[in-house]
């Protein structure tokens, strides 16, 4: 994500672009490619040049080194992070002093693999990114908007931190709850030796690239998951309510409503 940020910053004619990682393979491919003009050698001194700071690492991770960027940033610098839950991050950046310079973004895109090897010069081109407001005067989510908006080409929505966890409680982490307790069923109870059909594969999909920083995010907004889970546990509880007693009206009311729902996206 990280690299994919840098590389068409650059592209977008930003004419300083510093990267660091922890793994110098990662640096060393985003200089070869010309991802980057140039390499810090420590996140301080990263830190210390840079008008935005952009912490393209996992939560976790991200939330550790705010603790250290309110005394290291620059009093006229800014700073973002990518990790797909807010209210945790916002309140540690408030907490490291950050309150004025830092607004957590959120950018609705994949990543294929982890490391420079997964950027994409134009990744963000029409993408969504939630920025994470504290309302209409606040600066710093303006001047990060701008920056997706500006150099990234993408598009920003601005919202507050406990709406967006909300959303991608029940919009993103909802899904793969659910695709890796059916991954999980599969490998236990499934029938040995079968073939998975389209259907099986597409919706475990979600589960193949699970990873700590995955568990991370959904410990991190385990309230907006656990929400959302509740609601989805009482679907799946009328469905099985009309199947185990043989309810052919409830059954056909459950996947009508649930049809024509889906049907709505594609109109």
């Amino acid at each position: 994500m990280g690299g994919s940020v840098a590389w068409q910053a650059v592209r977008a004619g930003v004419p300083r672009v510093i990267g660091y990682s922890a793994n110098r393979a990662h640096t060393a491919a985003a200089v070869r490619a010309g991802a980057v003009t140039d390499a810090a050698s420590s996140h301080r001194t990263l830190v210390r040049e840079c008008d935005l700071v952009v912490l393209a690492v996992p939560p976790v991770q991200a939330l550790a080194l705010l603790t250290h960027l309110g005394t290291e940033l620059r009093r006229d610098g800014y700073c973002t992070d990518v990790a797909a839950v807010k209210t945790p991050v916002v309140r540690v950046a408030d907490e490291a002093g950050l309150a004025s310079r830092f607004a957590g973004s959120h950018p609705l895109v994949e990543a294929a693999c982890s490391g420079f090897a997964g950027a994409i010069p134009n990744r963000f081109r029409g993408a969504v990114v939630y920025v994470a407001t504290r309302g209409v005067h606040d600066r710093a989510a303006r001047e990060i908007a701008d920056f997706w908006a500006g150099v990234l080409e993408a598009e920003p929505v601005l919202i507050d931190a406990e709406s967006h966890d909300a959303v991608v409680g029940w919009t993103t982490h909802l899904p793969v709850v659910v695709a890796t307790a059916l991954a999980a069923a599969y490998a236990a109870d499934g029938p040995r030796g079968a073939t998975l059909g389209g259907t099986a594969r597409a919706a475990t999909l979600p589960a193949a690239a699970l990873d700590r920083s995955s568990a991370e995010i959904l410990l991190l907004n385990r309230a907006a998951v656990l929400e959302a889970l509740d609601g989805f546990e009482d679907a799946a509880g009328r469905l099985r309510q009309a199947l185990a007693t043989g309810d052919a009206a409830a059954l056909v009311a459950c996947l009508a409503a649930a049809a024509a729902w889906r049907r709505g996206f594609d109109r």
